[in-house]
């Protein structure tokens, strides 16, 4: 593998080589990335991930102590935390590429006592943390922005409870500050609604951007629907209407790409979108610590187990180019990073 140069301070994270290269801005989330030349787009790194998904807890009682009715991870108040001392042993094996860390917690952000411990761990390496909540506490707020670099609230069926926690956040200065909405034909006429709320609650004002996530159908997601392309356009088009600052998964970037042809600055909007990056760009890791191409592929075809950080020595070697991972990689680059699990 060639060699390269990742130069790291407290504010910024570059990665310099001749096959990929990246900008980090740690103040506001900023990244770019390119390959051979600005203008080349890679289709993954060799160097190692940039972002690590991470599950420390399976706990969960749900926005409002109601349980999520499309949770993919089935999540219930019984199930497991990842200790502290997990967690730095894995986050220590990964190599220097990495930018930031997405906790997957529970509603509250309250199942794992040891989350700010973790939290505060990434930021003494200097790796930025974030979250998604649904509904959390003043304390649980205070302590969120004092190390987070972003959270995202996800908005279930009370959208109070969604609208309260964004304010709580923005009220105490966090600017990367975005509401989670999962579609599916089941919950489209809610997005239109919260659409034009962010352009007359109140609550919202300070709101970063809205995150359209797209419906997986496994956990207790399966009996959901995906919506097809011509919705999703009509979702992107009113977005724009009204002026919104939107966002997607890396699930829906390609329909979002196919979304915005036509639109005169196309090009601009498409260097926007990012693909699938599961095992290109990024990792996933469960609370027992074993690695998935991504949260969607654990129990999957080729995945019903998934591959041990806590044991490995080296992860480019035993991880990153594990031959179950490279199949997986060459198989999402080969559908043109389309995801080739779900109907998504």
């Amino acid at each position: 593998m060639e060699k390269c140069i990742i130069l790291d301070s407290k504010k910024h994270k570059t990665l310099r080589s001749k096959s990929v290269n990246f900008d980090f801005d740690k103040t506001n989330g900023y990244m770019a990335t390119w390959g051979k030349t600005k203008q080349d787009d890679p289709d993954w790194s060799p160097y190692g991930p940039f972002i690590l998904d991470i599950e420390v807890t399976t706990i969960c009682k749900g926005p409002n102590g109601v349980l999520c009715p499309w949770c993919y991870k089935s999540n219930t108040p019984n199930g497991t935390n990842m200790s502290f001392d997990t967690f730095k042993t894995i986050i220590d094996k990964f190599p220097k590429t990495l930018t930031q860390v997405a906790f997957g917690a529970d509603a509250q952000g309250t199942a794992n006592p040891d989350l700010f411990k973790m939290m505060d761990y990434c930021r003494e390496i200097g790796v930025i943390p974030n979250i998604t909540v649904a509904d959390i506490s003043d304390e649980t707020a205070d302590e969120l922005v004092k190390r987070v670099g972003a959270v995202s609230v996800s908005r279930y069926a009370d959208k109070n409870v969604c609208y309260d926690s964004i304010k709580k956040l923005t009220d105490r200065g966090l600017d990367q500050c975005n509401m989670h909405y999962m579609i599916c034909s089941e919950t489209k006429d809610g997005l239109y609604e919260t659409l034009k709320d962010i352009k007359t609650d109140s609550r919202l004002a300070k709101l970063n951007a809205i995150v359209i996530l797209s419906l997986k159908q496994k956990g207790r997601g399966v009996g959901f629907t995906p919506i097809t392309n011509d919705e999703f356009k009509n979702i992107v088009d009113k977005a724009f209407e009204l002026g919104i600052s939107f966002g997607f998964d890396s699930c829906g970037a390609n329909k979002f790409i196919e979304s915005v042809k036509g639109r005169d600055n196309f090009e601009e909007l498409k260097m926007c979108a990012e693909p699938c990056e599961s095992a290109g760009f990024s990792s996933y890791i469960d609370t027992n610590g074993d690695f998935y191409p991504c949260s969607f592929a654990e129990g999957g075809d080729g995945w019903k187990d998934g591959i041990s950080v806590l044991n490995c020595t080296d992860y480019i070697k035993d991880i990153w180019n594990h031959p179950r991972t490279k199949e997986f990689r060459e198989k999402i680059i080969g559908c043109g990073r389309n995801c080739f699990l779900y109907n998504v």
